[in-house]
């Protein structure tokens, strides 16, 4: 079946580097904000996904009840209310999405800017359907609305590419517990791991990071960052943490647990032992337990549908 023309014209963007320089130059301004631990709290740490989907019903909602308003006679005073809070709910949701696009991969970023600049338009119009609202230009302004509205639809089309697509804020190291089979694996000697420097070395094709802290306290994660995929072999080792090298997510060693963002998601933990001078890992219990009742749900889900 031959793609459709929609697809090829976002396969088409994906590849254009026309807007590259743009992009470095706004990536670099929203990276020097000084938001200081704001900026975890607009990717979404505190939450365990980004955050900025969840702020963006604000302003969806309130717009598409205004369209439905303005269908009816008499209530161009409420649809200017609901506009007015769609307005001003989309600035949190913009600033949230500019701090997550500002740690994308170039290929998402691209897509990234056209989403940014259609809900900006979104903005615009529904700014100027506000204002002539106010003069008492209602006809116009329910004009303006409904373009509004429909730049707001190209606008979350971009961004469901993005996201499913293209897996931007997607959890990457969502698959790990679902691949490592249960038990123990043998994965090297324990002289094959220099003290205190990360290792690369893998468990069911699933690569995992491994550091030797002292000969006796071994420390081993899932090794590609849930954030973006990153090598965290390739990382920092410092005060008993990994910084990935791509965007800079901190994980602590001895859980996985995502100190920095932008990773919202921690990295799955494995228990290691040191076996007849042999290092050996299993998945840790808590990761198991939580995907075997995470499909126990879904079973029960599926018969309550059924």
């Amino acid at each position: 079946m031959r793609q459709n023309r929609a697809l090829r014209l976002l396969d088409r963007l994906e590849r254009d580097p026309r807007g590259d320089r743009l992009i470095d130059a706004m990536r670099s301004g929203v990276q020097a904000l000084p938001l200081g631990r704001g900026r975890d709290a607009l990717h979404g740490r505190w939450l365990g996904h980004p955050v900025h989907p969840l702020l963006v019903q604000v302003p969806i909602g309130s717009w598409l009840s205004a369209a439905v308003l303005d269908l009816r006679p008499g209530r161009s005073r409420e649809a200017g209310l609901l506009i007015g809070v769609g307005v001003a709910a989309a600035v949190p949701a913009a600033l949230a999405g500019a701090v997550d696009w500002a740690e994308l991969h170039r290929r998402q970023a691209r897509v990234g800017l056209v989403h940014a600049l259609t809900n900006a338009a979104s903005v615009g119009l529904y700014a100027a359907s506000l204002i002539c609202r106010a003069k008492g230009r209602r006809n116009a302004g329910r004009t303006l609305g409904f373009l509004g509205l429909t730049a707001v639809g190209l606008g979350g089309a971009l961004g469901g590419h993005l996201a499913y697509r293209q897996a931007a804020g997607a959890n990457h190291a969502e698959e790990v517990p679902q691949v490592v089979r249960e038990g123990w694996h043998r994965i090297g000697a324990v002289d094959e791991f220099p003290a205190g420097e990360p290792v690369r070395r893998s468990v069911d094709d699933v690569p995992i990071l491994v550091v030797n802290e002292d000969g006796e306290t071994v420390h081993v994660l899932a090794e590609r960052c849930s954030h973006l995929a990153g090598p965290l072999a390739e990382g920092t080792i410092a005060d008993g943490c990994v910084e990935c090298p791509w965007h800079g997510s901190v994980f602590r060693l001895s859980d996985g647990l995502n100190v920095r963002g932008p990773a919202t998601a921690p990295q799955p933990a494995f228990d290691s032992r040191i076996v007849d001078g042999h290092i050996e890992v299993r998945l840790r219990q808590g990761d198991r337990e939580a995907l075997v009742a995470r499909d126990r749900n879904a079973r029960v889900i599926g018969s309550a549908g059924a």
